[in-house]
């Protein structure tokens, strides 16, 4: 059977077998071979800057959270912040009372925001917006002459991933996606492992966003607008970075290796649909979700790198399961696991062959091995909070690299890289499971850029408040 006639069969015909021709309901680029990079935001290191001078967007949740962590860091200054509802806005201010800080507060229309990026006494946007509101935000912020920290996902679109790699490139802005999971301990402790070499050669990877969050995703107090209701009526791996990003950094992705394609698959949706309709006939604010189509419960992607190794991702965020995001290294020489937790919840679990290593084995290596990061202030980070001092250690190195002049550990081309399994997994999902290529967004750069830098020799020196 010829080609033409075989895709015509098959419905495969302008799907675009080698990257081009990708359907426009998902925002993709028509061609991502054409895109020339303009300059390499990776190892990129911005001027050094004494203080840096910080704005939030974004005072929810992780916002929330976010402002209650920077006052413990010294060479900061947050010069405003920003949310639609006035109430929240007012309850953050209240949290820099004493600390030094007086941020000037934007608040009360749904542009506000942008009259924040437009100051010229501002060096770092960070936003911690609805997912939607991501990209157009970090967009503008990096138009107006701001670093971006943007938190996960950067970009729902390929399109918007895209146009974050080409402003960062030609703005020359950090645009670093906060993606929180790469500064887990067991996270950081593999990752220096691997870099050693303890694991041999890595031959394949998982991670996975595995969360019982059935009951907030109806909760109208903690979701404004029931934003992420509104996304879970589109049917992919939607939240795939807090697995992915670690993995990826013990891959090499962007620095040595690439993802070449995926295949998406996911269950029917058994929950979130008859939730919604049962809800629709007692409150008005569920009507517009009646009868609508919402994602499975379960999706797996798989990943195959250019290298021939894979990646394998779930997402579930509505079944009664226990939290997970796998973490799991497989190697010539060796493997590690984080998920299921162990008893102690303390750890994860390392292996040299078919049974785990012991406590005292592994305490061993735990010494051996525990990045400079965790050695500096990993205590600290544990006593201020954030997932257990993950999202400090995140934010104290965020700081330490612009403070200092030094590449980021994530750059823009690991946000866009990271963040478009998820339109592109929607695209398998509703075309039978097909493969679809992903996009190198370092335009062929991924060959001779340098793996992230986790010694801390050129940094370190970020001073914290006690």
């Amino acid at each position: 059977m010829k080609k033409r006639d075989f895709l015509k069969l098959t419905g495969l015909g302008g799907i675009g077998l080698v990257g081009s021709g990708l359907s426009e309901s998902y925002g993709m680029k028509a061609s991502t071979s054409s895109y020339a990079q303009k300059f390499n935001m990776c190892g990129y290191a911005a001027p050094k800057m004494d203080n840096v001078r910080i704005a939030y967007i974004g005072l929810g949740n992780r916002g929330g959270g976010a402002i209650k962590r920077i006052v413990h860091l010294e060479n900061v200054q947050v010069k405003a912040i920003c949310d639609i509802r006035t109430e929240k806005a007012a309850e953050a201010k209240k949290t820099f009372e004493g600390s030094g800080h007086n941020p000037v507060v934007y608040s009360g229309s749904a542009d506000a925001w942008k009259k924040l990026c437009e100051r010229d006494d501002i060096d770092l946007i960070y936003i911690c917006t609805p997912w939607s509101l991501h990209a157009p935000m970090a967009l503008y912020a990096m138009e107006h002459g701001k670093h971006v920290a943007v938190e996960i996902p950067a970009a729902t679109t390929v399109e918007d991933c895209w146009k974050l790699v080409e402003t960062s490139e030609r703005t020359k802005k950090h645009c670093m996606m906060l993606e929180n999971c790469c500064y887990d301990f067991f996270e950081l402790l593999t990752l220096n492992m691997a870099r050693q070499g303890y694991f041999g050669e890595i031959i394949h990877a998982e991670g996975a966003y595995i969360h019982d969050i059935y009951d907030s995703l109806f909760d109208k107090s903690k979701r404004y607008d029931l934003w992420r209701l509104k996304e879970n009526q589109r049917n992919g791996n939607l939240y795939p970075t807090h697995g992915l990003g670690p993995v990826a950094q013990v891959l090499d992705i962007n620095r040595g290796d690439k993802m070449d394609y995926l295949v998406s698959m996911a269950s029917n949706d058994f929950m979130l649909g008859p939730r919604a309709q049962q809800l629709a006939g007692e409150d008005p604010v569920f009507k517009p979700f009646a009868g609508k189509k919402f994602r499975g419960n379960m999706n797996t992607t798989t990943v195959r790198t250019a290298k021939g190794k894979t990646i394998m991702l779930q997402h579930d965020v509505t079944s009664p399961r226990v939290y997970s995001r796998l973490h799991l290294i497989s190697g010539t020489k060796g493997s590690a696991q984080k998920y299921p937790l162990p008893e102690s919840k303390q750890r994860g679990r390392i292996s040299k062959g078919h049974e785990w290593l012991s406590d005292s084995e592994f305490q061993e290596l735990e010494q051996k091995y525990q990045p400079e990061i965790v050695k500096r202030i990993g205590e600290l980070a544990k006593k201020v909070g954030g997932h257990g001092g993950m999202d400090f250690l995140m934010d104290w190195r965020l700081i330490d690299c612009l403070r200092n002049g030094l590449p980021l550990d994530q750059d823009v081309y690991d946000a866009a890289s990271w963040s478009v399994i998820s339109p592109l997994s929607e695209w398998s999902v509703s075309h039978r499971s097909n493969s679809i290529d992903i996009p190198d967004f370092t335009s062929g750069a991924w060959k001779t850029n340098k793996p992230v830098d986790i010694t801390l020799k050129e940094g370190g020196n970020t001073g914290v408040r006690s």
